[in-house]
């Protein structure tokens, strides 16, 4: 419990709130329909891909701007972090969200708010479809997260912050057709709160959750693996703060941080 007395990890967890928050403000107030006609696929992908570029870019050093439950998931699956910091980032990230799409809320003219960019399957598109489309979606995007943060790289190529954002947006210039993309279950979670329809909900649970599992499993284990023994793994998942040479306590359990010449 020592993170729990750590300034850094409630900078972390507080990171985690606000970049869902305005993550779920930006992304969704770019899928609103202010005028008749089709919806700008293009718009929404880039609005959702730019937000989170912007996110890693200001607090990818603090918290390893998750900004979403797959994901805190996937670095849990894959010993990253605690099982205490990964409960705690997921319960800030659907507050932020919650939050965020309130706001939303708020500032949206009554006749535009709509169903607040609620995902929604497309007619035709069956639970196991959409399910599978979720499960894919994710792990194309975890995986890059995965490649792009990992600091074993002899050196990163090209801007992390616009990787993640890139890999962000071809999901939904795919997704959107099927499903609205959700590939984040705070961002799927916040309209259903406050519009209060579950219909099909625990799709967008289910689908970026087993995919962000499988995207960990596959970059950790078989195309990248990490040399962990069992009781390291362990000692991550609980939390445990063992001493250094020096009898000086060192920190196991925390975030990816990214460094920030490679932003």
């Amino acid at each position: 419990m020592w993170e729990l007395r750590s300034a850094s990890f409630w900078r972390a967890i507080f990171a985690e709130f606000f970049a869902t928050l305005f993550y779920v403000f930006f992304g969704l107030g770019a899928s609103l329909r202010w005028a008749p006609g089709p919806l700008h696929v293009l718009q929404v992908a880039l609005a959702f891909g730019l937000a989170l570029a912007t996110l890693v870019q200001a607090v990818g050093h603090i918290s390893g701007a998750h900004v979403n439950p797959a994901v805190t998931f996937a670095f849990l699956v894959g010993s990253q972090m605690s099982l205490l910091r990964a409960f705690c980032y997921m319960a800030a990230q659907l507050l932020g969200a919650v939050a965020g799409a309130a706001v939303l809320y708020s500032v949206t003219p009554p006749a535009v708010r709509g169903n607040l960019a609620l995902n929604t399957l497309h007619p035709g598109v069956s639970v196991g479809q959409a399910t599978t489309v979720e499960i894919f979606l994710t792990l194309q995007f975890v995986l890059c997260i995965f490649a792009t943060y990992d600091e074993r790289r002899n050196g990163r190529l090209g801007s992390v912050a616009l990787a993640v954002g890139f890999s962000l947006t071809l999901g939904h210039l795919f997704g959107i057709y099927y499903t609205g993309a959700g590939m984040n279950p705070a961002r799927s979670f916040a309209p259903a709160i406050l519009t209060r329809n579950f219909t099909n909900h625990w799709v967008y649970w289910v689908g970026p959750i087993i995919g962000g599992g499988l995207g960990s499993l596959l970059y950790d284990f078989l195309l990248f693996p990490r040399l962990k023994s069992v009781s390291e793994r362990l000692s991550i998942l609980k939390g445990v703060r063992p001493s250094d040479s020096n009898g000086q306590p060192e920190g196991t359990g925390e975030p990816v941080e990214l460094k920030t010449q490679a932003l």
